[in-house]
């Protein structure tokens, strides 16, 4: 099968397949985009719709949007044209749920409902007659419509995961405060939230699987399965003994239900909880993402070498100019990279030369097992 935005697509599932597995297949993963040199022939997108609502709905605007991005990009290496609408927040398990979500031309934010002295889950379902899930239905359809022979469809929603689904439901200065008064509450919730997040995912990848094999999501990989990219991004904020004990069951039961993940380590906080996650053996790989306003992710060299020396997959997003310097300190090997070019020719380039590049090699930790300082 090839894709119209995506010529060599055959082969690109089969180097996917190959660094979910942890092979050698020349080079390191790469995804590596460019304005397309001769931009295919599409009418550019009308003008942005009047108000948020519409900008997150407007189905129509939406697909020339989407079509418009992916006639002007070349998709070199692994990169691949995603349909998906963007996630400011509309199409989470906590809007399904019932918050309500405020939106602007960007951005969301959900609004916390469980506002009681305790926490309480386990009368939360998930009804199917919520505005903000029938409209996820309806984007999910119109998705795999609108992709057909030309694109991959993303799973519609960035549904939320541990901890953050449930910051998202309480609050999150008042989640910090139940940690310390009421964790059996918190983990009570967490797991009960898991197998409604669980009953989301089913949902919509059952309705991606009819178009197109594999997955892919809000995060930029495909997987020959059922994919996700487990987080915690409220995680920042506690201990490793905290996400210990009151999250990681919740990420444990998300990971035994996937086939391929790949844990989203965003900030320099939650990179205290790597050691912990190094320890689960059906995560395949981290992302390691320093944050806003941090130094690129090569400024954090001793936690990528531990990444790699514990077997994991690792994926860091970083400039064109640094992927040479990334290669000559890590291993190809379970590597991706995520950058972007000027243009279509010098993606070319920085293909050719990524082979070269590129090493097979052991990689020792960079520091002590609990070291996650960055290199002078």
């Amino acid at each position: 099968m090839q894709l119209l935005y995506k010529e060599n697509w055959e082969a690109t599932k089969q180097r996917y397949r190959a660094w979910w597995a942890g092979e050698n297949f020349g080079r390191c993963g790469l995804w590596v985009t460019a304005p397309r040199a001769r931009p295919m022939n599409v009418p550019p997108p009308p003008p942005r719709p009047a108000t948020p609502e519409q900008r997150w709905t407007d189905l129509d605007y939406i697909s020339a949007y989407v079509e418009h991005a992916h006639a002007t990009t070349f998709f070199g290496g692994e990169a691949l044209p995603v349909w998906q609408a963007g996630y400011p927040g509309h199409k989470n398990l906590p809007a399904f749920l019932g918050c309500r979500v405020e939106l602007d031309f960007n951005t969301g934010w959900v609004r916390p409902m469980l506002n009681g002295e305790a926490i309480d889950c386990s009368s939360l379902t998930l009804d199917e007659s919520n505005d903000r899930f029938q409209y996820a239905l309806r984007e999910q359809a119109h998705a795999v419509r609108q992709s057909r022979d030309k694109s991959i469809p993303a799973i519609a929603g960035a549904f939320g995961g541990s901890g953050d689904t449930l910051a998202w439901l309480r609050g999150t200065e008042r989640l910090l405060i139940d940690i310390m008064d009421r964790p059996d509450e918190v983990l009570a919730a967490e797991m009960h939230l898991m197998g409604l997040w669980i009953q989301v995912y089913d949902r919509f990848y059952n309705m991606i699987r009819q178009a197109a094999e594999g997955s892919t999501t809000w995060y930029p990989l495909w997987a020959p399965g059922k994919f996700y990219a487990p987080q915690n991004d409220f995680a920042y904020m506690i201990s490793p003994a905290h996400f210990r004990k009151l999250f990681l069951p919740g990420i444990e039961k998300q990971l035994q239900y996937l086939d391929y993940t790949i844990y989203h380590v965003d900030g320099v906080g939650n990179f205290n909880h790597v050691d912990t996650l190094l320890e689960l053996p059906k995560l395949h790989a981290l992302q390691i993402l320093p944050g806003a306003g941090k130094p690129s992710a090569l400024h954090y060299m001793p936690v990528l070498k531990k990444v790699q020396a514990a077997g994991k997959n690792l994926d860091i997003f970083i400039g064109p100019d640094e992927v040479a310097p990334a290669l000559r300190e890590l291993s190809a090997r379970g590597l991706f990279i995520h950058t972007w070019c000027r243009t279509e020719d010098e993606a070319k380039d920085l293909l050719k030369k990524a082979e070269r590049w590129s090493h097979d090699r052991t990689v020792v930790p960079a520091a002590r097992a609990g070291d996650n300082c960055p290199l002078p």
